[in-house]
């Protein structure tokens, strides 16, 4: 064991390892309550959604460990998983089965452009104010649905939107919220999951929610959304400017944070090469492809594997304890379904001040990076579309750096993305009827 994960190797011992691999689960456990609630408002069951979602976790990163062996983890990712939901089914109409379809398409085409080495000239196509914005922008898109979800904001005639009814949910969720938040500025690990679990006790004791009458039993079974992606609705439905946004969205997440991740745990070489870079973003590819066939959203590389690194993880070893918490949590899937949205909701928008923090970084004071960003970060939450975002902001971007007699500038690739992204408005918009 020691030779395979180079424990020794990295200054680490296998106790070390496993006590980071604890901490890793405990900040991103949240992923179990969060994605079935996320997925089952786009129709699919609950039940079946919360075995996909802790197999495609275990699986992704049993990968990063094993493959990779890196102390990374991977689950279904928050804001894909919006995206899947919110935009793609409700948003457009499409069917679950369908955005499946699409997810293991671009799972399969980011996997071949990793393979051949393409993702580079795509990664070096966006420029840096941007990729900022597209973290931002889907932070307050999931900060927005989560506020929705709590129902601190609600639909209004007039005004679109407005503040909703502070009765007992809310308060119940705000309290959740209210755990999540004084954690965090402590710096206590597992504050998300001690909010979701915070609030659902409380729903409990105020008999808003019914303790099931067994606490642990078999998994519920994955037949109803197991290999039920609808490929060839997703490659005939007018869908690739989908495809793309899930491959790019997922692309910038996992490259970000598997560069602030290497950083920490000191994997960067001199020359700011990542060691086995390549690994750690096919292993991602590959278990997006996973979780289509599982039934769920988008798997991905998650931030709080920092948690982990920051515990002393620095091998796979960590990564594979991660992955066994997971399976362990399957008995619990009666627990798990009991626990309302508005306890989830705080989840949803503290990811979403975390996505965010990064919107400081963007050159404000220049035009030329700004009006763009801004764009992509303000239309992904009043659209109710992280792809229409994304292309309003390459749109934006190519405009604004051609017009100042920048156009050269511009990488070529992201000269083709921001036609991509003209017949992709195009599409939704319904210009062609």
């Amino acid at each position: 064991m020691d030779r395979f994960f180079a424990i020794s190797a990295r200054g680490s011992t296998p106790g070390r390892e496993a006590a980071a691999g604890v901490v890793t689960f405990l900040t991103m456990g949240y992923i179990i309550f969060v994605n079935p609630s996320v997925l089952a408002a786009a129709g699919m069951d609950h039940g079946a959604v919360i075995t996909a979602t802790i197999l495609a976790a275990a699986c992704g990163t049993l990968l990063a460990g094993l493959w990779a062996r890196v102390p990374f983890a991977m689950a279904p990712g928050m804001g894909l998983n919006a995206f899947f939901a919110y935009s793609l089914v409700l948003g457009r109409g499409v069917t679950w089965q369908t955005a499946l379809g699409v997810v293991f398409v671009s799972g399969a085409v980011f996997l071949v452009l990793t393979i051949v080495g393409a993702r580079r000239h795509v990664v070096r196509a966006i420029p840096g104010d941007l990729r900022l914005a597209i973290a931002a922008g889907i932070g307050l898109f999931i900060a927005f649905i989560g506020l929705q979800n709590l129902g601190l904001v609600t639909a209004s005639d007039a005004t679109l939107v407005t503040l909703g009814r502070l009765d007992g949910t809310v308060l119940l969720g705000l309290a959740g919220l209210a755990v999540i938040v004084v954690m965090a500025a402590r710096g206590l690990p597992g504050g998300i999951l001690a909010g979701i679990l915070t609030a659902t006790v409380l729903a409990v004791a105020t008999g808003r929610v019914e303790v099931p009458a067994t606490l642990a039993s078999a998994p519920p079974g994955l037949g109803p959304v197991l290999l039920k992606m609808d490929i060839p609705g997703a490659l005939a439905s007018g869908l690739w400017g989908a495809v793309f946004s899930f491959m790019f969205v997922d692309l910038f997440d996992s490259v970000g944070t598997i560069m602030a991740c290497s950083y920490q745990a000191g994997f960067v070489e001199n020359d700011g090469e990542i060691t086995g870079l390549d690994r750690v973003l096919e292993a991602d590819a590959v278990a997006t492809v996973i979780g289509a066939v599982l039934g769920t959203s988008t798997t991905t590389t998650y931030i709080e594997s920092g948690a982990g690194i920051a515990q002393g993880g620095r091998t796979g070893l960590t990564a594979v304890v991660t992955a066994a918490l997971f399976l362990l949590a399957l008995p619990l899937t009666p627990l798990i379904a009991m626990v309302p949205s508005y306890a989830t909701a705080p989840a949803l928008i503290m990811v979403g001040v975390l996505m965010f923090s990064g919107a400081g970084r963007i050159r404000w004071t220049e035009p030329v990076a700004a009006i763009p960003a801004f764009l992509t970060m303000v239309l992904m939450p009043l659209t109710y579309s992280i792809s229409m975002g994304l292309a309003f902001g390459f749109i934006t971007h190519a405009v604004v750096m051609a017009v100042t007699g920048r156009a050269r500038q511009v990488h070529p690739v992201l000269w083709g993305i921001a036609a991509f992204s003209v017949l992709e408005i195009a599409l939704t918009a319904g210009w062609y009827r």
